[in-house]
């Protein structure tokens, strides 16, 4: 007698990705920036000092330049829970403040430079305005929204208009290189914005 053997079902979902060799991929990334600047960042190289395959670098980023602008952003590490500011508009100068810290580190000036000599249409500005300047636009909307919320910054006021107010200065001087892009600045900023924005 012939024995039918069980059709196989549908195939289990792939393991999660491992968060360990992301981590991994991001160290391998910010020594690669500290080393040589965003030139030395392809995915051959990650991927190499990560210990992984390229497949793995991929399955997080599209490219290398979406990799390099990973490794900036977290560069200077999460902030601490206990570090949790009071109010959305304290969370907001935090968020302006780290922007400063992370481009004075050694790295954010390779990617700044890199960025100023780039045209506004290659890879890497594209992927410095999409993964880095719109990134952080749209956390700073978030904050906005809460303060208007909260009390703390007047009802009726334009939010996109407000965030170009907070952010323009910050990057316009990180091109432009022609003064110090540094947390006592990002204090006088959100000081002078928000003179015309307090409820």
């Amino acid at each position: 007698m012939k024995v039918v053997k069980p059709r196989p079902g549908p195939r289990a979902p792939g393991r999660p990705r491992s968060q360990e060799a992301k981590q991994n991929i991001l160290r391998a990334a910010r020594e690669l920036l500290a080393d040589g600047g965003p030139g030395a960042v392809t995915m051959e190289a990650v991927a190499a000092r990560a210990g992984v395959g390229k497949p793995t670098v991929y399955r997080w980023w599209p490219d290398r330049h979406a990799v390099a602008m990973a490794a900036l952003m977290e560069e200077q590490g999460a902030q601490s829970a206990d570090s949790k500011p009071a109010s959305a508009v304290a969370a907001l100068r935090a968020q302006l403040r780290a922007i400063a810290r992370r481009f004075a580190t050694t790295t954010g000036r390779h990617v700044a430079s890199m960025i100023a000599a780039s045209d506004s249409q290659s890879e890497l500005s594209k992927a410095f305005r999409n993964h880095f300047v719109l990134a952080r636009r749209a956390e700073g909307k978030v904050l906005l929204e809460q303060a208007i919320a909260d009390g703390e910054l007047r009802k009726g006021m334009r939010v996109e208009v407000a965030l170009d107010l907070l952010y323009g200065p910050l990057f316009f001087r990180l091109l432009l290189g022609h003064a110090p892009l540094d947390e006592k600045f990002t204090e006088h900023v959100v000081d002078e914005a928000l003179r015309g924005l307090e409820a």
